[in-house]
C-alpha cells in the first residue's frame, strides 16, 4: 500500500479497490510444501510458552522452593529476552540468512526448553526460561519476513491468517493445555511437562527445515551495525524492564530512572539510525521503513491491539482465580469459550479480507472485541456467587473479534514494506507487540489494582480495553484506501 501511489491517482478516476495485492516479492514466488508447518510450529511453541507459565508457577514454588523474586524471573525473563532481541534478530536473518537463523533460534529454543524441564533449581530455571526468550527471539522476525517473501497475493493473506491463528491459540489455549499436563502428570513429570512438551515438537519441526524452508536474504548482506545492537538492547532493557517489575515493587526509584533512560537511549538509537541511513551506511533499522504511511500507521495499530492482549488475559486470568476461586484447570477451561469465538473467524479470516478489505476487517474486529468486553464490565457487575459462566458471551464475541484482527493488523504494518527491509520491518513489527504487551500489563495493572474489589478491579480493567479497542479502530481508519 503506497502512499506514493495515493497522490498520483488521477482526479476523477474511478476508486481503486480498497486493499489490491501487493506484487509479488521477487525473492521466493513459489513456496515450498511444508514451509507453514514448520515455522507455525515455531509459532505456537513460543506462544505456548508465553501463557502455560502461569500455571505451572504453584508447582514450581512448591518443588524448586522458588521465592517471589525468583517467580517473577520465571515469568518476565523470557518477555525480556524476547523484546531485547528481536530487532537484532531480524538484522542477522537479513545478513546470514533467514533459514539458518530461524533453525539457530529453534534449535536453541528446543535446547532451553530441556534445561527448564530438568531445572533442579529455581535459578537454573530462570536461566532457562532467559535462554528460551533469545531463541524466541531470534525465530520471530524471521517468520514474518518468510512469510513475507515466501508468499504473495491470496496465498500471502491466507499464510498469516494461519499466523495468526496459531497464535490465538497457543495464547487462548495455554493455559488449558498447560492446566490438562499438569492434572495428567505424565510420567510423574508435573509441572515440568508444560516444558518438555516442546522437545519431540522442536526436534521435528528441525528435522524439516531444509526441506521445507527456501533461503532468503537481503541482496547486499548488511552489516550488524554493533553501536546500534548496542543502543537498542540496552534502551530496551531499560524500558521493559521496569515495566515488568514496577507494579509489583510499587515503581521505586530506579524504575523511573529506567524508564527517563530508556527514553534518551531510544532517541540516540533512531538519531544513530537516521545517520547511518542518509550515509548509505548499514543501520540496524533502515529509517526509510518510516517513510511509508501505511507502514507508519500500521506499527501503531498494532500497539494499540497488542498493549490490550497481555493485559486481558492477565486480568481474565487474576478475575477467575482470585476473584472467582477456580483453579489453573478451571480457569483455564473457562478461557475455551474465547478460544471458541477465535477459532471460527481466524482461519477464515483470509476470505473475509478478500470480501472486505483488511480495513473493514479490522473495524469489524475492533469493534466486536469492543462490544465483548463491555458484555464482560456488565456481567462483572453481578454477585460473587453467580455462576462464571455468565462471562461466556462477552468472551466468546471477544474471541470473535479478536479473530478477525489479529492476522490483518500484522498484514498491513508489513504489505508496503519492499522485500529486501522485510527482516528488518519483522523485528519492528516483532518488537512493538512486545514492547506494547509489557506497556499493556503495566497500565492495566494500575487500573486493576487500584479497584480493591475484584469484581469492580475485572469491570474497570475490561472497560479500559474496550476503550482501547476503539482507539485501534479510528487508527484503523487513517490507514491509506488505495494501493
Amino acid at each position: 500500500m503506497s502512499t506514493a501511489l495515493d497522490a498520483r491517482w488521477p482526479e476523477g478516476a474511478p476508486e481503486a479497490p480498497e486493499e489490491a495485492p501487493a506484487a509479488a516479492p521477487t525473492e521466493q514466488p513459489t513456496a515450498p510444501r511444508g514451509l507453514l508447518p514448520v515455522v507455525l510450529t515455531a509459532t505456537f511453541m513460543t506462544a505456548l510458552d508465553t501463557f502455560v507459565v502461569n500455571v505451572a508457577v504453584p508447582s514450581v514454588q512448591a518443588d524448586l522452593g522458588a521465592g517471589p523474586a525468583a517467580v517473577q524471573w520465571v515469568m518476565a525473563g523470557f518477555g525480556l529476552a524476547i523484546a531485547v532481541g528481536l530487532v537484532t534478530a531480524g538484522r542477522l536473518g537479513d545478513r546470514y540468512g533467514r533459514r539458518r537463523v530461524f533453525a539457530l533460534g529453534l534449535a536453541l529454543f528446543t535446547l532451553a526448553s530441556a534445561g527448564c524441564g530438568l531445572a533442579p533449581t529455581a535459578a537454573a530455571l530462570v536461566g532457562g526460561r532467559v535462554t528460551q526468550g533469545l531463541a524466541a527471539a531470534l525465530m520471530g522476525p524471521q517468520v514474518l519476513a518468510i512469510l513475507r517473501t515466501a508468499f504473495s497475493g491470496a496465498a500471502q493473506a491466507r499464510a498469516f491468517a494461519r499466523y495468526g491463528l496459531t497464535m490465538g491459540v497457543g495464547a487462548v489455549f495455554g493455559q488449558l493445555i498447560g492446566g490438562l499436563l499438569i492434572r495428567a502428570d505424565l510420567l510423574g513429570l508435573g509441572w515440568r511437562s508444560c516444558f518438555l512438551i516442546n522437545l519431540p515438537i522442536g526436534l521435528a519441526a528441525l528435522a524439516a527445515v531444509r526441506r521445507c524452508l527456501p533461503e532468503s536474504r537481503a541482496p547486499q548482506r548488511p552489516g550488524l551495525d554493533p553501536a546500534g545492537v548496542l543502543l537498542v538492547s540496552v534502551a530496551l532493557t531499560a524500558l521493559v524492564l521496569p515495566l515488568i517489575q514496577g507494579p509489583g515493587l510499587h515503581w521505586p526509584l530506579w524504575t523511573v530512572l529506567c524508564l527517563a533512560a530508556a527514553g534518551i537511549l531510544l532517541a540516540a538509537f533512531a538519531v544513530h539510525q537516521h545517520r547511518a541511513t542518509a550515509a548509505h551506511g548499514s543501520p540496524l533499522v533502515d529509517t526509510r521503513l518510516f517513510r511509508s504511511g501505511a507502514f507508519r500507521t500500521g506499527l501503531l495499530a498494532q500497539l494499540a491491539f497488542w498493549l490490550g492482549q497481555a493485559s486481558f488475559f492477565l486480568v481474565l486470568a487474576l478475575h477467575l482465580q482470585l476473584g472467582r476461586g477456580l483453579d489453573a484447570l478451571g480457569s483455564g477451561v473457562v478461557f475455551t469459550a474465547i478460544g471458541l469465538g477465535y477459532l471460527l473467524t481466524s482461519n477464515a479470516t483470509h476470505l473475509v479480507t478478500a470480501r472486505l478489505g483488511e480495513r473493514r476487517t479490522i473495524t469489524v474486529g475492533g469493534l466486536l472485541m469492543a462490544a465483548g468486553l463491555g458484555l464482560l464490565a456488565l456481567a462483572a457487575h453481578d454477585a460473587a456467587d453467580a455462576s462464571v459462566w455468565w462471562l461466556a458471551p462477552g468472551l466468546f464475541v471477544d474471541g470473535f473479534g479478536m479473530g478477525l484482527v489479529i492476522a490483518p493488523v500484522t498484514t498491513v504494518a508489513l504489505a508496503a514494506v519492499e522485500p529486501r527491509l522485510a527482516g528488518a520491518a519483522a523485528g519492528v513489527v516483532a518488537t512493538v507487540q512486545q514492547v506494547g504487551g509489557a506497556v499493556g500489563i503495566a497500565l492495566i495493572g494500575l487500573v486493576y489494582y487500584g479497584a480493591g474489589d475484584p469484581a469492580a478491579a475485572f469491570g474497570r480493567s475490561v472497560s479500559a480495553l474496550a476503550v482501547l479497542e476503539l482507539v485501534l479502530v479510528g487508527l484503523v481508519g487513517l490507514l491509506p484506501r488505495r494501493s
